[in-house]
């Protein structure tokens, strides 16, 4: 290992280990076919783009997404978008989730993710593993994190971030002493005396130079650097779950540092949260860049014609190649790739996801014949705070609204959901003209 802290933190001696596995149950019915980290996000991007860009930006080129949850469209955009040339050390690879001789299980939590593949690690040469999540929005830098972990002689460090009360009851605090160490940790407190023991001191406040007086606390991030050494020896055991199992208990033992990050993120973790932070990127100063060329986010080269624009009215709206709007309006809204927004409709707050393919004159024909519409929205349809996955089909003169209605609810058929308040069209879903949602 190498001895002098510039040396040790070369991000070269990082192995990115990123969780994908997960069955995303909040996220349904967006993740009713495919696995959270491949849900698309911001037009042409997927979520799982995030933590691999902040990889390579990071110059860790490393990478292993753990995956076992509808994981063919992941491992289709990944094997499609991550590619480095033979005589670099690069590499993203897939470990899907399998069973062995020994032992017949499928991967039951982040912790057991990593403790089966192990055996996969021990042939490349890391002193460092970063572990991450494959479902959250934001541009971090590791170099820094490494260089803190290695300096301080921590054993495990874990990225953390100021929340405020009202978010700190929905996930794991930490309580750090003066020299950063974790000697706290609680998942989702709700208790307001246990808060108010979580809080930041006025002295931690003031090192992380928080406004004074702001009351804060510090929440972990999933994002956690361990000793390559140390990594094993804390999964030897059957606890199924870092944040649950295995860091509580090395915060006892070992030497576990908070490393505390101060800039936008958001875990996309339920539908309310996915569809605010997809239409915050539609705003004049959104919270997260993607204008940001110094941290570009990389994802699957397409080639496309520019996108067209027929006469149609534009309001804070992301338009992504290939698509063609004709004399419609559009306001607050977010318009994947190859979509067809037809004259005289009205979008609004929504995310449109756009579509896989387009299609030919024969299959429009053939689908109108038999009264579905083609890919896209058609003419005079109004939509409002509402989500439109993939290759979706919306007919003319349609209503498309969550207002008045109930904040959760399945239509008996699938031909539309409702989540926090949200109406989700499903991936290939068809709604015929003339519908009232």
């Amino acid at each position: 290992m190498p001895t002098n802290s510039a040396a040790a933190s070369d991000p070269g001696r990082v192995l990115a280990i990123i969780m994908g596995g997960g069955q995303g149950s909040r996220l349904f019915p967006l993740t009713r076919e495919r696995a959270k980290p491949a849900v698309p996000l911001a037009g042409k991007y997927r979520l799982v783009d995030i933590p691999i860009s902040n990889c390579i930006n990071s110059g860790v080129r490393r990478i292993y997404l753990l995956t076992q949850f509808l994981s063919a469209s992941l491992h289709r955009h990944v094997y499609g978008s991550f590619k480095f040339d033979h005589f670099s050390r690069g590499f993203v690879e897939i470990l899907a989730a399998e069973q062995t001789a020994t032992d017949a299980s499928w991967y039951q939590g982040t912790a057991d993710a990593v403790r089966k593949n192990l055996v996969h690690f021990r042939g490349v040469d890391f002193d460092y593993a970063l572990i991450l999540s494959g479902d959250q929005l934001y541009r971090m830098d590791y170099r820094p994190l490494v260089q803190q972990h290695v300096e301080t002689n921590a054993e495990v460090t874990i990225a953390t971030i100021p929340v405020v009360r009202s978010e700190a009851q929905s996930l794991g605090i930490l309580q750090i002493n003066p020299e950063r160490r974790i000697v706290r940790f609680v998942e989702k407190p709700k208790e307001p005396a246990v808060l108010d023991e979580l809080r930041l001191d006025a002295a931690s406040s003031a090192r992380l130079g928080l406004a004074e007086g702001a009351e804060r606390f510090l929440a972990s991030m999933g994002i956690y650097v361990f000793n390559r050494d140390l990594l094993s020896q804390l999964l030897e055991n059957d606890y199924t779950d870092f944040g649950k199992h295995i860091i509580p208990r090395a915060i006892d033992t070992h030497r576990v540092y908070s490393y505390a990050f101060q800039g936008y993120w958001e875990d996309i973790g339920t539908i309310r949260s996915f569809f605010e932070a997809n239409l915050d990127l539609a705003s004049e100063l959104p919270r997260f860049n993607f204008f940001d060329m110094t941290s570009p986010i990389y994802t699957r080269p397409r080639f496309l014609p520019a996108s067209k624009i027929n006469g149609a009215s534009l309001d804070h709206t992301i338009v992504s190649d290939g698509s063609i709007l004709n004399h419609c309006k559009i306001s607050q809204s977010l318009v994947g790739q190859r979509y067809l927004v037809d004259a005289g409709s009205h979008i609004t707050r929504t995310v449109i996801m756009g579509a896989d393919y387009y299609e030919s004159n024969d299959s429009i024909a053939e689908n109108a014949r038999s009264g579905r519409p083609r890919i896209g929205i058609g003419k005079n349809t109004r939509v409002d705070t509402a989500i439109v996955d993939k290759n979706a089909r919306i007919g003319d003169n349609c209503v498309i609204t969550p207002h008045g209605k109930a904040e959760s609810y399945d239509h008996p058929e699938n031909l539309y959901y409702i989540r926090d308040g949200i109406v989700i069209i499903p991936k290939n879903g068809v709604i015929p003209s003339g519908t009232t949602i």
